[in-house]
Order: C-alpha cells, then sequence, then structure tokens
C-alpha cells in the first residue's frame, strides 16, 4: 500500500523522530539538549516577558548560556503565574506562547506539590479521592526534562494538525482523513509512512494517549473508543486482541486504561524503533513509557488544579476528539 501524506506532516514527523531520538541520547546528551531545548521553544516575547522579571534570563538566551536552573526558578515564581493566570488575566493567549503558558503551569504545580499532604486523584469519570502523600507526583515533576516533556506535550495540542493522506489501494488513489486527536486514524498512518517516520507516529501516538487520559480522563472514560477502534489500536501497538479487557479490567476508567496499556506501549516502540546508538543513559521518553500512570496521574493533577476552567480555550471542545 502505498500513500502521500501532507509534505508539512511528514515534516512534523520526521522532527518527532529526531526528537525521539535526541531524548534517548547518553545522560550527557540529554543534559545537554534539554538546556537548549528550554530556551528553543520561547519567543523572543517571551523571553522579553520573562527579563523584565529577571534581566538574567535575557543574557542567557542572548549569550547561549542555557542557564536552566535561573529560567526554572522565574517559571516557578508565583508572581509570574498569577500575571498569567491570576484573577482578571483573560489574555494569557496575547502574553506568552503556549509553551510558556504550560512551563509556568508545570512549575506551579511542582513547587505547590512541596508543601501539599494530599492530592485529589482521578479514579473514573467524574469522581476524586483525596489521597495522602503525593511524593511520588513530587518525584516525577523534580526532573527538569519531564518537566520540559510535559510543557512540550500540552504546548503541541494547542496546534493540532489534520489533513489528508492519498493511499493506494486496489481501486487506485483514495484519500483518507486524519487527526492528531484520532488515535485510529494517527494509528492508521503506521502502514502508509516511510520506515523513517514511523518512530514520530509512535512518539505521537503515546504523546495522544497521554494527553487524552491526562487532560480529558472524565470525556475519555465515558465516552469510550469503541470495539472496532479498540481492535485497530491494540494491532497498532503489536498486541493481541485478548489484551483489550486486560487492559480496561486491571485500570480504571475503561479506555483510559485501555490508552494507558497502549501508550506505554507505543513510547516504548517509538524509541526502539528511533536508530541511535546503544549508550547508558536513561532515555526521558522511556522514562515517561515505563512511568505512563504516574505521568498520567501527573496531567490529571495539573489539569484538575489549574486547566481546567480554560480548558476550551487552549484545547478546543472536548466533544469533538
Amino acid at each position: 500500500m502505498q500513500s502521500r501524506v501532507p509534505s508539512a506532516y511528514g515534516q512534523r514527523l520526521r522532527l518527532l523522530a529526531a526528537a525521539t531520538r535526541v531524548l534517548a541520547g547518553a545522560g550527557a546528551h540529554i543534559a545537554w539538549s534539554e538546556k537548549d531545548m528550554w530556551f528553543e521553544h520561547l519567543t523572543e516575547d517571551d523571553v522579553a516577558f520573562l527579563a523584565g522579571l529577571d534581566p538574567r534570563i535575557g543574557a542567557a538566551r542572548a549569550d547561549r548560556r542555557d542557564d536552566t536552573e535561573r529560567l526554572g526558578a522565574v517559571l516557578a515564581d508565583p508572581v509570574v503565574f498569577d500575571m498569567l493566570f491570576g484573577e482578571g488575566q483573560d489574555e494569557t493567549l496575547l502574553r506568552a506562547s503556549p509553551f510558556l503558558a504550560f512551563a509556568v503551569v508545570v512549575h506551579r504545580g511542582w513547587v505547590e506539590l512541596q508543601g501539599a499532604s494530599y492530592v485529589e486523584e482521578w479514579v473514573g469519570a467524574r469522581k476524586r479521592l483525596p489521597v495522602l502523600g503525593g511524593d511520588d507526583l513530587r518525584q516525577f515533576l523534580a526532573a527538569s526534562e519531564r518537566r520540559l516533556f510535559l510543557a512540550e506535550l500540552l504546548a503541541s495540542y494547542s496546534r493540532v494538525v489534520s489533513g489528508s493522506t492519498w493511499v493506494h489501494t486496489r481501486r487506485g488513489w483514495q484519500r483518507r482523513r486524519f487527526s492528531e486527536l484520532d488515535p485510529v486514524r494517527l494509528a492508521s498512518l503506521l502502514e502508509v509512512v516511510p520506515e523513517g517516520e514511523r518512530p514520530g507516529v509512535l512518539r505521537r501516538l503515546g504523546d495522544l494517549a497521554l494527553f487524552l487520559t491526562g487532560v480529558f480522563p472524565d470525556h475519555t472514560a465515558q465516552h469510550g473508543l469503541g470495539r472496532l477502534a479498540e481492535e485497530r489500536l491494540l494491532r497498532a501497538g503489536g498486541l493481541p486482541l485478548t489484551e483489550a479487557e486486560d487492559l480496561t479490567g486491571a485500570r480504571p476508567g475503561g479506555a483510559v486504561g485501555l490508552l494507558e496499556g497502549l501508550g506505554r506501549r507505543w513510547y516504548r516502540l517509538a524509541v526502539r524503533s528511533a536508530p541511535f546508538p546503544e549508550t547508558g543513559g536513561l532515555p526521558v521518553v522511556a522514562q515517561v513509557g515505563e512511568q505512563f500512570g504516574l505521568a498520567r496521574r501527573t496531567l490529571n493533577y495539573l489539569t484538575d488544579r489549574y486547566l481546567f476552567p480554560i480548558r476550551h480555550q487552549w484545547f478546543g471542545d472536548p466533544t469533538a476528539l
């Protein structure tokens, strides 16, 4: 089967594949890339905004000194959060890029968790229970590369890609719709994209599973996926159809449990299929894959605590997912 994927989206898949390779590099390589990537994502307006609070941020960007500790301290400052999300601040989209806004949210959650004695845990559609502790969420956000990962993930879904692919079938070329918010359509790209773009598709499938279960768990649990969609996604993950019952039964929320298991699998496959030299470093994509449930719970916490009232502003209507 042949296909023609739009060139812009093919480029995005290649970039995702490359990012997966970078994030699967040696520990020293991760540290260098992570420092560089914080500043790569900030726009000139973002830097000007942050430099107004701490001039050393502007100097770090200008001199390429990658002072991520200083940047992290500014992002975690409650004053910055209040300036973007405080009462009466209805123009966050005009004052900050999506990446900066979500980086501030992630850092705010990390800081507030330091003094939390309990957290509200998602346990099912429209169900939360207070759970003592929160130590595991604190530890997950303690790593700068994981905070970067979550900020990138959230920002990427403020600019969703959709369109058409042309697939050569027995009846000739036919157009197929795809959307980054439709896991079945996204998974279908695995059948048609070039080998070099498969890690990007797998990475994006893992991202989507984490996004849907982390930011829209109620909608995902209530609406489900449907049996046919489950079968297609299991095939995309290289899992037997009998696995669906195990995944949905062993984890909360039905479709949330299925996507959690598949997301873990897709991240593993993305790292495994991305060509890079074997190293002793622990890849952040693999970290998130191995700790997918913890990553999902962290996003549940951040969403309920900070993003719930403004999710539609950033991500659109969940009924359209």
